[in-house]
């Protein structure tokens, strides 16, 4: 997701806005000369960043790799581990609602909790293509702090409600909606400070979220028995109350620079920035690529199952392990192995060549969907952290490969409408696959059958990926043929305009002598 931010939002908003002066669309002009008035200057800035409507946008001015950048890429390491950190820990939730809200009454009790945290997760993918339109408009810093705001308002008014149904809009959909808009910046902002150690700092970055997952589950279970669910989101609250702060840290290197030195011309470019053609915002046009189509395809369906376990897992073991008293255990053995794993295969992607990458997320889905059918069948505890650790391991392999993936099928221009548009289409089978488990665990009365259904869409989804080499590489040949083609008919057109002005000259000559 990252790569997408070697391209910085004024460039990328002004890449099809035509120049105001008499400009040549061809070549981007020289620089300004010292003759030039300032607001030709400007122009001439701005054409040599934004280049033609066709024309590839031009590398963004050199990024400083640290300064104040280290302390923009801790900002972004919190924001990933508060958000995803409490996302991942919503199985201990989970059953804090379950005892608060439940009643034997109700059988569906299960299914209707379930909603609360598949849902929160779901809106956080859901919102992506939309934050990076708010990204685009209006930066990196106001987003990211509007996004943690609302998440804040949020989770608190999560703390006064008196029945699970509220949740749904409180912590389903509005405290999500924030941490989505807090999320995407916070990749957004780091390819605007570094560039050499983009993939060191983006690693650290991610191993946020496996930090927190491993702290979290033990926090939120000391808070939980001590002053109960309610005063544990209000804790919580905190966390993004320091997402709040964090978000102002997000400062525009890029656009400052160019605001400099363009003077009071600044309003100019950002109302082109502003008000660029729709088909930049949403490039429909990446679907035509049938190698992409299939994997905006297989991802999701890969993903039904993905989530059940972290939903539903703490309430299996309190039902099957209900002498163990560690029980969360098995969040914090998914969350070491999946900052591992995604280190490990971040690396070993290096060395997998094009697009032969998906084989790695062909191989985690095959695990992750295994293990994911081991888990009613582990009668010892020590067994079942065995397969949570295997688990983690090949989900931190899925999510490490995710943008190296995009990036060989669309390339560096459209990488980022491509991970978002993945992303919106991730939060379906995410946000539908727990309620259904839970609803089978209702009527069924354990969840072997649930966990067992959970691991068949990520088969499915494996199988269905393994196609797009052969896709891709199909696609290459006939595009070698293509260009092979034009260029032969090219050099063939002009050796006949050779041939045509020798035989002018010649005639010209023989005129002359006659």
């Amino acid at each position: 997701m990252v790569l997408s931010q070697e391209e910085p939002d004024s460039a990328r908003g002004t890449s099809e806005a035509q120049p105001l002066g008499p400009a040549p669309t061809g070549a981007p002009p020289p620089g300004p000369g010292p003759s030039d008035s300032p607001e030709a200057a400007v122009e001439k800035v701005e054409v040599e960043l934004a280049g033609p409507a066709d024309a590839e946008p031009h590398e963004p001015p050199e990024p400083p790799e640290g300064g104040w950048g280290w302390l923009v890429m801790l900002a972004a390491m919190w924001c990933n581990g508060s958000v995803f950190g409490i996302q991942n820990a919503c199985g201990v939730l989970f059953v804090s609602m379950l005892k608060t809200f439940g009643s034997k009454d109700d059988d569906k009790m299960v299914f209707k909790t379930a909603w609360v945290g598949s849902l929160s997760m779901g809106m956080i993918f859901f919102c992506c293509p939309i934050v990076s339109i708010f990204t685009d408009l209006f930066g990196c810093r106001k987003t990211a702090v509007m996004g943690a705001a609302v998440g804040f308002v949020g989770l608190m008014s999560s703390s006064f409600v008196s029945s699970i149904e509220p949740l749904y809009l409180t912590y389903g959909i509005i405290f999500a909606c924030g941490c989505s808009f807090a999320y995407q910046p916070s990749l957004v902002i780091l390819g605007h400070y570094f560039k050499k150690r983009l993939g060191l700092v983006n690693g650290i970055v991610t191993a946020g979220s496996s930090v927190f997952t491993i702290l979290l589950p033990l926090l939120l279970r000391v808070l939980i028995d001590s002053v109960g669910l309610f005063h544990t989101l209000r804790v919580l609250c905190i966390f993004m109350f320091v997402l709040f702060l964090a978000g102002f840290t997000y400062r525009p290197l890029a656009t400052s620079t160019k605001d400099k030195e363009s003077g009071g011309s600044g309003s100019s470019l950002f109302s082109r920035r502003k008000f660029s053609p729709p088909k930049k915002i949403f490039n429909f046009a990446i679907f035509k690529v049938t190698a992409y189509a299939v994997w905006a395809v297989g991802i999701p369906l890969a993903l039904f199952g993905y989530f059940v376990p972290y939903v539903h897992l703490m309430k299996h073991v309190n039902e099957r392990f209900q002498d163990e008293k560690n029980k969360e255990v098995v969040l914090m053995c998914i969350g070491i192995t999946s900052g591992v794993g995604r280190l490990l295969f971040g690396r070993i992607a290096d060395y997998v060549p094009g697009v032969k990458k998906v084989y790695l997320q062909v191989l985690s889905f095959f695990f992750i969907g295994l293990m994911s059918m081991m888990i009613p069948l582990c009668s010892i505890f020590g067994a079942l952290i065995a397969v949570c650790l295997i688990m983690g391991l090949f989900d931190g392999c899925f999510i490490s490969i995710m943008a190296p993936i995009a990036f060989e099928l669309v390339g560096a221009q459209d990488v980022s409408q491509a991970i978002g548009f993945l992303l919106g289409f991730m939060s379906i089978p995410m946000t539908v696959g727990p309620p259904i488990a839970g609803l089978l665990r209702d009527k069924l009365g354990s969840y072997d059958v649930a966990f067992y259904l959970a691991g068949v869409p990520p088969l499915i989804g494996g199988a269905v990926l393994c196609f797009i080499p052969w896709i891709h590489s199909k696609k290459q040949r006939e595009i070698s043929k293509t260009t092979g083609k034009e260029k032969m008919e090219k050099m063939l057109e002009n050796q006949n305009s050779l041939l045509s002005s020798s035989s002018g000259v010649f005639k010209k000559e023989s005129d002359s002598i006659i």
